[in-house]
């Protein structure tokens, strides 16, 4: 099985260059792993810091690195004299990414065959070990293992449909002998745990909980989003795709009373921005033209050209024209968990595709928070709907109907913003569960500070 294993891993490798003939994302995926080795062994010559050793985390993109950010910043903490390094397999992770400070080394990690496992430990030479969430790499989870190097997966979470819980499931099964110690999620997890027979665990909890806790306490401002929300409740649709933002543009269409719109959508090229300032830009100018309000809109083609400023794109916000704007379309990436301390309500998008995205962002900062109907699999959305602070709408019906009631009364909107704060801030502890974990269990030394 491990051979067949390898061999899919190398026919993967091979998919992905072909890919990269014409798709740009794969392209980045083969150029940033071009001179790996290289990179890592320029990066370890550096002798900066008086480094004790090495500490690997590696992260598959964006939305693990977060998860693991806490435990990144909170290792760094605790143990400065470990040089760090970052490793993510996507390049929606390692592109946003690389230029992180709280790492000594970046980088894209090697296609998982033996002899790159090899290659990567024999250089790094790592004192422990930190995947996220789900990332096993069976062949790296061997060579590691036969060096005696710790690993750890931190916010593991096991699901049904992973290879484990299949008939043909026994070797990828076993495989999970090679992990030093699991850091699980909740009980969901832990049920799975046990029944794959693993008992070297810790109920720790999330540490997204800790992430999005403290850009609540570390939130950036933004003078211009003060002005265009002053006097207005914001609604704020938050990695948005085509499916979030139709039923959002319904409910634009309903005319409700002093409510702005602010939309972040989950991909943020050129071409996606022009269409959605184009069909907002339309849906303002029927509006306005329904209203009798003088409107121009010019249509140029392919563009449209709006002769006031009701839709603004956050690039060309302004102090002229950001108290009347109505609605903002986000075309930047780095903003939007920021962005949420504004809203009165965030709609999360994803959930008319393959799940939602991130709902702790907007919860964390107390207000009702909206997404599509695909959200079981994510248990803080389950959570916080049985507890009365998130709503799944299935179309711009219940979108609307939902949003009346939430407009209706103020007590009782106060009373679901407290509950989806006080659900993240409940949750928050993950990290340092985790830290004090490896110190007690004796993986590395407690600090001298605090023993």
């Amino acid at each position: 099985m491990s051979t067949l294993y390898t061999l899919s891993i190398l026919l993967y490798g091979l998919g992905i260059r072909i890919a990269a003939l014409f798709n740009p994302k794969a392209g980045k995926w083969v150029q940033g792993r071009k001179g790996l080795f290289r990179k890592l062994d320029n990066c370890l010559k550096n002798k900066e810091g008086d480094w004790k050793g090495n500490v690997w985390f590696h992260c598959a993109s964006l939305g693990e690195f977060e998860q693991g950010r806490p435990v990144i910043e909170g290792f760094r903490a605790l143990y400065p004299e470990y040089r760090i390094i970052l490793t993510f397999f996507s390049p929606s992770g390692y592109e946003v990414r690389s230029g992180y400070e709280g790492a000594e080394g970046i980088f894209y990690m090697p296609l998982d065959t033996p002899l790159n496992a090899r290659k990567w430990i024999r250089r790094l030479n790592p004192k422990l070990v930190f995947f996220v969430k789900y990332e096993y790499w069976f062949n790296f989870l061997k060579a590691l293992n036969q060096k005696r190097v710790p690993v750890f997966i931190i916010s593991a979470r096991f699901h049904e449909n992973q290879p484990f819980f299949k008939s043909y499931g026994s070797w990828f099964k076993k495989q999970l002998n090679h992990i030093s110690w699991f850091f699980l999620q909740g009980e969901e997890t832990q049920k799975l745990a046990e029944v794959l027979g693993i008992k070297n665990f810790t109920m720790t909890g999330d540490t997204r909980f800790d992430r999005v806790w403290s850009i609540r306490e570390q939130r950036r401002t933004f003078p211009l989003i003060e002005q265009f929300t002053r006097d207005a409740k914001l609604f704020l649709g938050g990695s948005t795709w085509g499916p979030d933002e139709a039923l959002i543009l319904d409910l634009f269409r309903q005319n409700l009373p002093d409510l702005k719109f602010i939309i972040a959508p989950h991909e943020v090229h050129p071409s996606r921005i022009e269409a959605l300032v184009n069909s907002w830009q339309l849906a303002v100018g029927s509006l306005q033209f329904a209203q009798g309000t003088e409107h121009r809109i010019e249509d140029h083609g392919s563009r449209i050209t709006d002769r006031g400023s009701a839709v603004v794109r956050y690039s060309q916000l302004t102090t002229e024209n950001a108290a009347s704007a109505r609605v903002i379309i986000v075309d930047s990436i780095g903003i939007l968990a920021h962005l949420y301390q504004y809203a009165s309500f965030s709609y999360i998008g994803g959930g008319f595709g393959v799940g939602i995205h991130n709902i702790l962002e907007a919860a964390a900062f107390g207000h009702p928070v909206l997404f599509g109907p695909n959200f079981r699999k994510f248990t803080e959305a389950r959570d916080l709907i049985r507890l009365g602070g998130a709503f799944p709408v299935g179309n711009a019906k219940e979108l609307s109907s939902v949003m009346k009631d939430l407009l209706t009364s103020d007590e009782e909107y106060r009373r679901i913003s407290s509950i989806c704060m006080n659900y993240v801030e409940s949750n928050c502890g993950a990290t340092r569960r985790i830290l004090q974990g490896i110190q007690t269990l004796g993986f590395i030394a407690v600090p001298k500070q605090n023993s």
